[in-house]
């Protein structure tokens, strides 16, 4: 059989195999292994210390045709970090995508990626503050960034920021940029926003500013084209961003904003934004920082919301989530997401009354809610007859009811998640994976999974995950 494959077909045969069955075929001969090597595009590697810097290129160079690797590193001082870079970029000549992580690195590494990786599309890099970006220019093809800055750089580092410190280059080709822990007093920061007007998708994470006062200018700038944002922990600095947002982004569609900023600052946003009438999916975790008035505001000015999540919202109540259906905006809504929003338990029929509003859902998470019971879901299931997405993880009171219910109203479920429901059983999930038509993707714990479940998920083409 192995002399009648082709080497072609074999390798064909190697991308369409489940990761784990990789160390099987390595095994079988050489050229098997070989050939899998060929056909790798994707590595990801982890190291406790730091490799010897040959054997790593050896190893690296066995496999010409990787386009995405991701290397995390737990021990984080810059020379190791330099070393394993460098390896990496001079062994793997057709990068696309990098993810180097844990461990920071100097901009001189950086500079000699640019030479060896010239078709890099995405990179993901820890620096040392202060904090310079002068080494992306050579970065033509570079598409998006994310940038996580760690402690201070020696006196050798310091240097090349002061000798580059005063040069400027043309606008870069950045896309997507996500930063995590600027602080107010960042001064290379000015460099990215002054030079990132392409960039559509904007990421903030732990930041404390955007860079210092000489960076304020060029960061408004940058907001004009954007089209996503997510604020994550960024507590200080999201009044003054949703500020500006408001003002001056007339194409945001996607907005993310998890711990952090104050009721007002979200209320004038939601209410005085130029953007209101184009956001179409909006991600709120604000425990104490969202209430009613807030989701009255969503249903009357965002008029083309598609995506509303809300997480750990415990000040929402029932009134506040009908006033979404009530509204014109609830004909649109495709995706509703509530996760461990207590509103969900405390409120008897108040699922009866969204899922009778929202008949447009295609989308419902309704994860995390201990107390979450089958009479309430049902209740909800009956309107919901257009649903393909379907997550109730850790709701631990449902039972196998609710399959029953499920498989009976959604028709067109594809994809259905019931991890850590204790009250589910394997009797259920193998009437439901039979019951279910258009079935593709199923998250359950695999000793609820019997023979005869496996044999029909694999009859029908659905995978199934634990």
């Amino acid at each position: 059989m192995d002399s009648i494959l082709c080497d072609e077909l074999l390798q064909e045969i190697f991308r369409r195999l489940p990761p784990p069955s990789n160390a099987a075929v390595s095994l079988v001969c050489k050229r098997w292994l070989y050939l899998l090597r060929s056909s790798t595009t994707s590595l990801s590697l982890s190291f406790i210390q730091p490799p010897f810097t040959p054997q790593l290129s050896s190893f690296l160079r066995f496999h010409p045709y990787l386009s995405a690797v991701s290397v995390t590193l737990t021990e984080n001082t810059i020379d190791s970090s330099d070393h394993i870079l460098f390896s990496v970029a001079s062994s793997c000549r057709n990068l696309k995508y990098l993810k180097f992580l844990n461990g920071p690195v100097s901009p001189l590494t950086l500079l000699s990626l640019s030479n060896s990786c010239p078709n890099l599309v995405s990179l993901a890099v820890t620096l040392f503050r202060p904090l310079s970006f002068l080494w992306l220019a050579p970065f033509k093809s570079l598409k998006q960034l994310s940038i996580y800055s760690a402690g201070n750089l020696n006196s050798r580092e310091l240097d090349y920021v002061d000798f580059y410190g005063s040069c400027d280059t043309s606008e870069l080709n950045l896309e997507s940029l996500l930063l995590t822990g600027i602080q107010s007093g960042d001064k290379g920061v000015g460099f990215l926003w002054r030079n990132c007007k392409k960039v559509r998708t904007l990421k903030l994470k732990s930041c404390e500013g955007v860079g210092d006062q000489g960076s304020f200018f060029g960061f408004i700038q940058c907001l004009e084209g954007l089209e996503k944002v997510e604020l994550r922990s960024c507590r200080t600095i999201v009044d003054g961003v949703l500020l500006k947002l408001a003002e001056s982004c007339g194409m945001l569609n996607s907005l993310l904003l998890y711990d952090g900023g104050s009721k007002e600052g979200l209320l004038h946003f939601l209410t005085q934004s130029k953007c209101c009438s184009n956001l179409q999916n909006l991600d709120l975790r604000l425990p104490l920082d969202l209430d009613n008035n807030h989701l009255t505001a969503i249903a009357e000015n965002l008029v083309s919301l598609r995506s509303l999540r809300l997480q750990s919202c415990c000040l929402v109540t029932g009134e506040g989530l009908k006033n979404l259906g009530k509204n014109a905006m609830g004909d649109g809504l495709e995706e509703l997401v509530l996760i461990n929003c207590d509103v969900v338990e405390r409120e008897s029929g108040l699922l009866a009354t969204v899922g009778q509003d929202l008949k447009r859902l295609r989308k419902l998470d309704l994860s995390f809610h201990d107390m979450l019971v089958d009479k309430e879901l049902i209740s909800m299931l009956v309107s919901c007859n257009n649903l393909n997405e379907f997550k109730v993880r850790g709701c631990k009171k449902l039972t196998n009811l609710a399959m029953v219910s499920l498989a009976k109203c959604c028709k067109k479920l594809e994809s259905v998640d019931v991890m850590n429901c204790s009250g589910i059983e394997a009797q259920a999930v193998e009437l439901f994976v039979l019951n279910s038509p258009k079935l593709r993707l199923l998250r359950v714990e695999e000793n609820k999974v019997s023979d005869v479940a496996r044999t029909w998920a694999s009859n029908k083409y659905i995978e199934i995950v634990a």
